[in-house]
């Protein structure tokens, strides 16, 4: 990501240098956390992740207690048997981290989901104060890559598009 702004900046340069050119800036981050979107949306993740979580505990508790059945009772099983339930156990720790995964995946898709009608308002209310102020471009600054912004040489439009999208 930074490389990508150091070179769009490297490119937009000469034209800074020549003449006044109209930026913007904003904060991503303090625009999605004001949207009245948010809360509910950071709910609706957190439930899933607790229905998930709890899932996983009951697998987890699950094995735990046929592990401990296991191992009570292995002095006194038979090979064959012995061997069936190793092979049980085996099985039912290949499910639970092969379930652990998907719902790793499934919580990212879910989050994705959830946040893309968001990121779209983003947009398009940064596109509208963009075109409304005469902006050549409108920088995010958050992730540390853009360290200084001169005010006077650009618009901080962080309150603009937070109204745009209230």
């Amino acid at each position: 990501m930074s490389r990508l702004s150091i070179w769009l900046l490297s490119l937009f340069f000469p034209l800074v240098a020549g003449a006044q050119v109209n930026f913007g800036y904003f904060s991503y981050d303090e625009v999605l956390h004001s949207m009245p979107e948010y809360t509910m949306v950071e709910q609706n993740l957190n439930d899933l992740r607790t229905q998930y979580d709890a899932e996983l505990k009951r697998a987890e508790d699950d094995f735990n207690k046929k592990y401990e059945e296991f191992l009570e009772g292995q002095k006194d099983y038979a090979p064959v048997i012995l061997q069936k339930r190793q092979s049980e156990l085996q099985e039912l720790m290949t499910r639970n981290i092969a379930f652990k995964a998907e719902a790793q995946r499934l919580l990212a898709q879910a989050t994705d989901d959830a946040f893309r009608p968001l990121r779209e308002k983003i947009l398009d209310a940064v596109e509208h104060v963009g075109e409304e102020k005469g902006l050549a471009f409108v920088l995010n600054t958050d992730g540390g890559t853009l360290p200084y912004i001169n005010p006077l040489m650009g618009t901080n439009v962080t309150e603009l598009v937070k109204e745009l999208l209230k």
